[in-house]
């Protein structure tokens, strides 16, 4: 059901999701508090080996993604839209995407079974989140000698593995630039790629900004899961392949034409699906 409609301008408004926000967040540490040192623990001990433990704890952290992400929508903080998401339920891609705001990992990890990520050394060291990190068996930046080939090993298990290739978040307004460590991952591992462009308006939640510093109208995400492209045959991991790849995904994140997605009718359901688990196009619930 679409999210009751708020003001989305005007001073009450922007204090109102100026609280939303900080409600958010609280929840949201509050779920990587229970997920990592109330639930975990148990988890492994239930679960017949390691593998199978971090796979219950990656659907409780998707759980939690879906929450936090929902409740926001529902206090009236943002608004999300996301068109091709049937792209994320093939398993063992490589899910590149640009990354404007703080929770652009969240909708992808809401909306994306199974998924590992690779995430920074800071997060796997910040009390709140350090426990959920390791316990889902996200990939960290801590050793960076060994992240390729974590992510290889990810792949060809058969799980997506979302990267964000520009290594932080992007400057609003400024061109895409992306580092080369991704396009080394879909060289070393073969796999094939799905890139996803996020676009945020007006600007939010972008690096060095403060969460409490909300814009004057409320962030409308809207997230295109792009077409597959297909692993380079030949498997040439030189390093001129991988700057030719490096820039073949810099034009694509860079160009203003985006696929025709679901119509402005439609928006949303769209928005609906990433959260809730409905059969796309059909706007109806998973049974289970």
């Amino acid at each position: 059901m679409p999210t009751q409609a708020r003001p989305a301008n005007g001073r009450f408004s922007r204090l109102w999701r100026g609280v939303g926000t900080a409600l958010g967040f609280i929840l949201f540490g509050l779920c990587a508090l229970i997920i990592g040192w109330l639930l975990a623990p148990p988890i492994r001990l239930a679960a017949r080996d390691a593998p199978t433990a971090r796979r219950r704890v990656r659907r409780l952290v998707r759980l939690a993604c879906q929450g936090f992400i929902g409740a926001l929508r529902r206090l009236g903080v943002i608004e999300v839209r996301i068109d091709h998401i049937e792209r994320l339920q093939t398993s063992g891609r490589l899910l590149l995407a640009n990354h404007p705001s703080l929770i652009d990992a969240l909708f992808l990890l809401a909306s994306t079974p199974d998924a590992n990520c690779i995430v920074k050394g800071q997060l796997a060291d910040n009390p709140i989140t350090r426990r959920a990190i390791l316990a889902a068996g996200y990939i960290t930046t801590r050793e960076p000698r060994t992240v390729i080939g974590a992510a290889r090993r990810t792949l060809a298990e058969g799980r997506p593995l979302l990267v964000f290739p520009e290594g932080t978040r992007s400057l609003p307004g400024q061109p895409v630039r992306l580092q080369r460590g991704a396009a080394s991952i879909a060289l070393a591992s073969g796999a094939w790629i799905t890139p996803v462009r996020i676009r945020c308006t007006p600007a939010t939640l972008t690096k060095g900004e403060a969460w409490y510093r909300v814009p004057p109208s409320r962030p409308y995400f809207h997230i295109e899961i792009g077409a597959p492209l297909a692993p380079l045959v030949g498997g040439d991991t030189s390093q001129q392949a991988v700057r030719d790849l490096t820039r073949r995904l810099e034009d694509y994140f860079n160009s203003t034409t985006w696929e025709e997605g679901p119509s402005d009718d439609d928006r949303a359901g769209t928005r609906t699906q990433a959260i809730d688990h409905r059969h796309p196009g059909t706007g109806r619930r998973h049974a289970g």
